[in-house]
This record gives C-alpha cells, structure tokens and sequence, in this order.
C-alpha cells in the first residue's frame, strides 16, 4: 500500500518536505486556508511562495481540512506555531489514533507557553503518536538538493524511527532523538538569538560579536532546557548548535533578516506587514521572556531582544548594556 502524508499548512519548509516524499513516491496532500491559493497551485503545479518548487502529480490540493487527512498515515503539522492549536482543533474530530503526528513549527505558544508537542497532546487528548522534525534546513537548500542533515525526535524511538525511515535520503540525512522537549526548546530559543544577531549585521558589528552571541545564546537557550527537563547533549546537536549556527548567518534565515532591518533602524510593525512569511522568533521572544520570569533564570540576550522588539529598546544600547553587566565566569 502507497503511503499517504497529509500537510497541514503550505509554507516552503512544508512544500521542500513534500518534495522529498514525492521523489519517493509517497503521496502527498497539502491543505490551505485560503481557496484562492490551492487553486493557484493546482492550476500551476507550483510553490505560491517558492515558483521553483514544482509539484507531481503525486501531490493533492485541499481547502476542506477534513478532506485533506482522510486516509492519511502521517500528518505533518506546517503552520506557524501561534496557529497550530488552532488548526488542530478544525481537524481533531478527523484525527485517528493510528495517524502519526510530525510537527515541524518551532515556537513556544504565547498564552500558555506550551511547546508544540504539548499543544499538540493537549488538543488531542494525550495523543503519543508525536514527533518533532528539526535541525539546520533551510527550505530552499533541501529544494536544490544541498546535503542536509536534522532529528527526528520523540519519546518512542520506534516512532522516531518511522520519520527517520519516511523522509531520509542520499540527500537529507534524519539522525533520531528521544529528547524531544530539548529539541522543540532549541528550534524555538535559537530564533531568538538569530533576532539578535541580525541586530549586529543591521548596526555593523563584525565576526568577533556574532561569535560571542552564538555562543552565549547557546548557554542561554541549554539553561532554559534543562530548567524544563531537557538533555543537555541535544543543545550540542543538530537541534541546537547546528541549528543556531545557520540561522543566525545564513542570507535565507527570516528571523536573522527581520532583526537586521530593525538594526538598520527601520519600524519593525513594517517589516512584518511587508514579509510574505512568518519569523517565528518575534512572538517566541515574548513566550521566553514570560518563562523566564516565571522561572526566575537570567537570559540577557533574550531579555534584550524583547526589549528591542517589544518596549523599543534601541539595539547598541542593549549591546552596551551586555558588555557592561557585572563580570563573571564563564561556566
């Protein structure tokens, strides 16, 4: 029987996982909101976003949530983090038991500070069949078939196990993990971080600073994991210095980009009304900045992003404010 995945949401890390699977020959079904936009797609068999990803016959279009995941195995979960409770629970009634979850969004949900397996197990009422994608993979590198390696993590390894088996080829190359709560903390923190250093690139600072950000984000982001029951080892992996090193250098890395603009003094409201897609660490700062109080653990970078993005704290000013704390050791 020809396997059948079903993503929920259309963006391009989603569309470059499809693409994966449809050299596969696994079938594919991609749900969107918006009509106007799975038309476009069936019409064109293209990317609305990324026209050089270019859709086989394999891959179904649907508006009806409900339609998309009937006789599915497999759902991918591919919308940004603040909506995925919400997606879920359109489609709850239609998820089996038998389906297997993959969430591939990173972000720490605002109002309850879940991480998206706990959204995901919350909506679904307990629901063990989850596993979280993620790594260092931008989407338009997987597209060019550029070597790629990510986890694939959850608490059952034999589930763990299925992803690795699903999307792994000569190309993308999926490791396992059964630290799942460390990998989602580093995917959501380490955009954060790539905020801050896109702040350097916009003021002009050079390699030393990015080089100190990096690595004090990564304590930073490995304090706020173990404080949540994570491993440390995985904040040294793929989900965590792997994947923090590309998105804060990287030219494709939305987050980097965004904290660039506002570097360069632009209105960050602007930015985000002009941006076609979503940079997951604005919101995910604010969700961080909430855990950390309520966890009573010091983050400075992250502290300093949100104020930059939230109370408009000016990027040099929180830099000096940084290099001036009280001196300390390292470890």
């Amino acid at each position: 029987m020809v396997e059948r995945v079903a993503f929920l949401g259309c963006g391009s890390w989603g569309a470059a996982l499809s693409s994966i699977l449809a050299e596969k020959g696994i079938k594919t079904h991609f749900w969107h909101r918006d009509n106007r936009v799975i038309k476009e797609m069936k019409k064109s068999r293209k990317h609305y976003l990324l026209p050089s990803i270019e859709f086989p016959n394999s891959v179904e279009f649907f508006s009806d949530i409900n339609k998309a995941i009937e006789k599915v195995d497999s759902i991918v979960v591919a919308v940004p983090s603040q909506n995925v409770r919400e997606v879920l629970l359109m489609a709850q009634k239609k998820i089996r038991n038998s389906n297997c979850i993959i969430n591939i969004a990173k972000g720490i949900e605002n109002n309850t500070l879940m991480t998206m397996s706990d959204v995901i197990k919350d909506v679904l009422k307990n629901k063990s069949n989850i596993v979280t994608l993620s790594g260092p993979s931008h989407a338009e590198e997987v597209i060019d078939e550029k070597p790629t390696a990510v986890v694939s993590s959850s608490k059952n390894l034999a589930l763990a196990k299925y992803v690795q088996g699903l999307f792994s080829t000569n190309k993308f190359r999926v490791y396992t993990n059964t630290d799942i709560e460390g990998v989602e903390i580093a995917g959501s923190a380490k955009n954060v971080i790539a905020i801050a250093a896109g702040f350097c690139d916009g003021v002009g600072y050079g390699d030393n600073t990015k080089a100190a950000l990096i690595t004090r984000g990564l304590n930073e982001i490995s304090l706020l994991g173990r404080k949540l029951g994570a491993k440390s080892k995985t904040f040294f992996g793929l989900a965590g210095i792997g994947d923090l090193i590309v998105t804060c250098n990287s030219i494709h890395s939305r987050n980097r980009r965004l904290g660039e603009l506002v570097g360069r003094g632009e209105n960050l409201s602007e930015i985000l009304s002009q941006s076609h897609m979503v940079a997951e660490g604005v919101k995910t700062a604010d969700s961080i900045y909430s855990l950390r109080t309520q966890l009573n653990i010091e983050m400075p970078i992250c502290e300093s992003v949100y104020r930059v993005l939230y109370s408009n704290s000016n990027p040099i000013r929180e830099v000096d404010k940084l290099m001036t704390r009280n001196l300390r050791s390292e470890y």
